[in-house]
């Protein structure tokens, strides 16, 4: 997709998705620029979304060997690192750690020194067994990094400057377990990104966008440049569901309300609050791992326009199958075996595909028409209850139906969607997905706890809003444009002392 200055669609095209990813996005790039006819020249950025990074971790492939450094003695030997992490993908990352003197109180105050021995000793044993990655975790190291910056710094000087070493305060927020599996991830992805994301780079510059800023998109709806991703490639997971939840809330104007992307093996439900996707407010499971860096609060059900549907005896059985990418291959419509959730809008003729190999015939001799109603009407009500449970009141919401497998709900169910104000599906909705990256701002944001006894509570959100800001420019933001969007205070009435818990987020134009 290509867009203008003004946002307005300039050009898009779809392309078959092939087993090597760069090809896929060559064949995109050499497509959309060629039957658009836009210059090459006049290209002033290229955005990515990729799901490279979640895939590496959910089928443990392609992750480097983590050496994990945990500054916390005596404080957290009660549980080891990497504990809660399944035992496949602890054995894919190496299951090397180290628990160091070190740490501090929730006010700053230090638990213990920071033994510096030991922490060189820990970075030689490293280095001997050969981590490709280092993490660093220090107990409230979001309210005082020096621990853990000290510790960074003696493990460059140990491991050199091939191994990429990841801080947890600057990944994720209160909480040492997850914050620590959080770090321990975005450390194992550092290969599979530098690989991924230099194949990216490689592709803009040999179709000729020489002049091209690059950016990836990130989980919150926002985007990063290259550096930036390279550093914190975790912050990639999920972004593809964002993006299209973006898009949707862009090309409606809908701020507040649900958005239904429909894929070919799943359907992503989720909310935009202010036009950004909502956040989780729980810990997030990434690959069996809990986590509790910011996430979007995404329902996913095995509804998608390739999900393969299944009669046994009266009752209409929906996935989990899915025939994905292979539908024009193996769905009945074009001559295969396997009923699909697009074979049945198109047997009763509730959708067209503008294919000559498919034929919706095929389906009708098959199937009668009341079951295809049946399934159809299960259809549905799958994709309605997944809307009530994303839902946080029971009063109607705004609906937007977005993505390529959406012909699945035909526009008579609209009306009366369960659950819904009113549904509305969007010119360009197929491609809603490149539409929320290409319109992305840069974002940062600090989540830390500020003690109040030395500062005033001006003094601390002014702190944390030029720590969000600072973040910000460091994605790639042009620090003249940047302005906060967001600023959340949580008092902290269980803990000794007087703190307060702040979330800034601030979000600006890119820097092209």
């Amino acid at each position: 997709m290509i867009l203008d200055q003004a946002n307005e669609l300039v050009g898009a095209e779809k392309v078959d998705t092939t087993s090597d990813v760069s090809t896929g996005i060559d064949n995109a790039l050499t497509a959309v620029l060629s039957n658009s006819r836009v210059e090459r020249k006049n290209v002033a950025a290229v955005m990515f979304g990729t799901t490279h990074c979640t895939n590496a971790i959910v089928e443990r492939k392609n992750l480097a060997r983590v050496g994990l450094l945990r500054i916390g003695k005596p404080a957290t030997t009660g549980i080891r690192p990497l504990y809660s992490l399944p035992k496949d993908l602890r054995a894919a990352i190496g299951d090397t750690w180290e628990v160091i003197h070190g740490g501090n109180e929730f006010d700053g105050r230090e638990i213990w020194p920071l033994d510096e021995e030991e922490a060189r000793r820990a970075a030689e044993r490293f280095r001997k067994e050969g981590v490709e990655a280092a993490a660093v975790s220090a107990v409230f190291s979001p309210v005082s990094a020096a621990h853990e910056m000290r510790a960074g710094e003696i493990l460059a000087e140990v491991l050199g400057k091939d191994v990429q070493i990841t801080l947890s305060h600057e990944i994720a927020s209160i909480g040492l377990l997850e914050r620590e599996n959080a770090t321990a991830l975005n450390a194992a992805l550092v290969k599979v990104a530098n690989t991924a994301f230099d194949g990216f780079v490689r592709s803009v510059k040999t179709s000729g966008l020489d002049k091209a800023s690059i950016f990836l998109t990130q989980n919150d709806g926002t985007l990063m440049n290259v550096a930036y991703a390279k550093k914190y490639p975790v912050k990639t997971i999920a972004s593809g569901p964002t993006n299209s939840m973006r898009g949707a809330a862009f090309l409606t104007g809908l701020t507040d309300g649900i958005i239904i992307d429909i894929g070919g093996t799943t359907t992503l439900v989720g909310a935009v609050v202010k036009g950004f996707p909502r956040e989780s407010s729980v810990a997030v499971e990434i690959g069996g791992a809990r986590t509790n860096f910011r996430m979007p609060d995404l329902l996913a059900v095995s509804c998608g326009g390739g999900t393969v549907v299944t009669m046994e005896g009266d009752q209409v059985r929906v996935g989990p199958q899915s025939v994905g990418f292979r539908i024009a291959k193996e769905s009945v419509a074009w001559g295969g075996k396997v009923l699909t959730t697009t074979d049945v809008s198109l047997g009763l003729g509730k959708a067209k595909v503008d294919d000559p190999s498919c034929d919706p015939e095929r389906v009708k001799k098959l199937l009668s028409e009341d079951i295809l109603k049946k399934a159809l009407d299960t259809i549905v009500s799958i994709v309605e209850d997944s809307v009530d449970r994303v839902k946080t009141s029971a009063q109607p919401v705004p609906v937007v139906l977005v993505g390529g497998g959406g012909i699945i709900i035909p526009p008579e169910y609209y009306p009366r969607f369960r659950g819904a104000q009113r549904v509305d599906r969007p010119p360009h909705f197929q491609y809603a997905n490149a539409m929320g990256a290409a319109i992305a701002q840069a974002s940062g944001e600090v989540d830390k706890i500020f003690e109040l006894e030395k500062s005033s509570r001006e003094e601390v959100l002014q702190r944390a809003k030029d720590l969000a800001v600072a973040d910000a420019v460091k994605a790639g933001a042009d620090p003249g444009s940047v302005e906060i969007v967001e600023v959340e205070e949580i008092p902290l009435s269980y803990l000794p002392g007087v703190a307060i818990r702040v979330r800034a987020k601030a979000v600006g134009r890119l820097k092209i």
